[in-house]
């Protein structure tokens, strides 16, 4: 499924955090927001996920326009993970999953059979069903993540939205993530776009990069267009060099008297 953003504006206010930014992503393509804090990442995913309103431009899912679909709607078609959650009440790893279901039930509906397979088989799909009885708040970093993945996947939305789902993990848990994702784009066809701060996980992971600078296209494109000495200095106000290594590029800063790579 293709979701479309064209000429994309937004303001609290007299204060401009969007302009003009315009951009596509597609089923089995994993698409990296890329920018530091406050670039308007997350007021560009709260704009697409409907929660903001009066937005210039279009949003657009397989060519219908988002702006007048309930919210409901567009849970059917787009997953929400963000960076963390914190539930009020101490639920299993299973009930928080099946949570996800909720959209596809009546307004006092109670889950059914349907929904209860839905949770078990994104569960499985993300390799934690052996957590299912767990308390979610008794669980890692790491695994909490996936637990709101597997939460997004019970949606049965094909569309994965992700605000910064690394931001709060340890490296290992980072890439372990990263890794769960990238396959969900190309092993099972979701449409993926995730926020990062970081450019070596958008180097890494990403299809695709959508790389945002005060509210507005700074440059977008694969991996390897994108990311250069140049747009990273402009987006980062740091100096960086890009070097190849047996497994990849890497971004490596260089210390403060430019005198080479760290």
């Amino acid at each position: 499924m293709k979701l479309q953003v064209e000429g994309l504006s937004f303001a609290y206010g007299a204060h401009e955090v969007l302009r003009d930014v315009t951009f596509s992503a597609r089923d089995g393509q994993l698409l990296s927001v890329l920018g530091p804090n406050g670039v308007g990442k997350s007021t560009l995913f709260r704009c697409v996920l409907g929660l903001l309103e009066g937005y210039g431009g279009t949003i657009s899912i397989d060519g219908t326009d988002t702006r007048p679909l309930s919210a409901r709607e567009i849970a059917h078609r787009i997953a929400y993970i963000p960076q963390t959650h914190y539930p009020a009440f101490n639920y299993s790893v299973f009930d928080m999953v099946l949570m996800g279901t909720t959209h596809s039930m009546g307004a006092f509906a109670a889950p059914g059979a349907k929904q209860r397979r839905a949770a078990e088989t994104a569960l499985r799909r993300m390799e934690i069903l052996h957590l299912a009885e767990r308390s979610y708040m008794r669980l890692s970093g790491g695994e909490q993540q996936m637990v709101l993945i597997a939460r997004a996947l019970a949606q049965e939305s094909p569309i994965l939205l992700m605000d910064e789902p690394t931001a709060s993990l340890d490296y290992g848990n980072q890439h372990r993530v990263l890794r769960c994702v990238r396959r969900l784009a190309h092993e099972d066809g979701y449409t993926v776009v995730l926020s990062t701060h970081n450019p070596q996980h958008a180097l890494s992971y990403a299809d695709a990069i959508l790389a945002l600078h005060a509210g507005t296209v700074l440059a977008a494109g694969t991996p390897q267009e994108v990311l250069t000495e140049g747009m990273l200095r402009t987006l980062y106000g740091e100096e960086v060099r890009l070097v190849e290594t047996p497994h990849g590029a890497a971004v490596l800063p260089l210390p403060d008297d430019g005198g080479g790579a760290i």
